[in-house]
């Protein structure tokens, strides 16, 4: 649980750093050298969660698939809350099915185990 919320708080700063200078009145009118700037700096607090979230989910017997594939689906929950309430665009069928696919992708990543033919539960 620790591991979870320590990625989605990083998800969080990172989410801002890179997609926050699209449409926050904060980076308007910036030459780019600064708004990369003022990004790499909002980053830097993703990096302070996300490193300890990995080691603690890796010293908790995560694997380090499971740990990205983890963070890729917190990094589009994170996303689509951020594009619809930030960005004001709107979740499409073909992104929904996209996302849909991904997490697919976490329940074989994480419900089956190497060397397994079948999920355990």
């Amino acid at each position: 649980m620790k591991t979870l919320l320590l990625l989605v708080a990083s998800n969080l700063f990172m989410t801002l750093a890179w997609y926050g200078q699209l449409r926050m009145k904060i980076f308007e009118g910036k030459a780019l050298w600064l708004v990369v700037l003022m990004s790499w700096g909002i980053a830097f607090f993703e990096y302070c969660l996300m490193v300890p979230a990995n080691r603690i989910g890796y010293a908790n017997g995560m694997t380090g698939y499971q740990l990205k594939i983890l963070q890729e689906v917190i990094t589009l929950v994170v996303f689509v809350g951020f594009a619809w309430l930030v960005l004001g665009e709107k979740l499409t069928w073909n992104y929904a099915v996209s996302f849909a696919l991904i997490l697919a992708a976490v329940y074989f990543a994480t419900a089956v185990k190497p060397g397994s033919a079948t999920p355990s539960h």
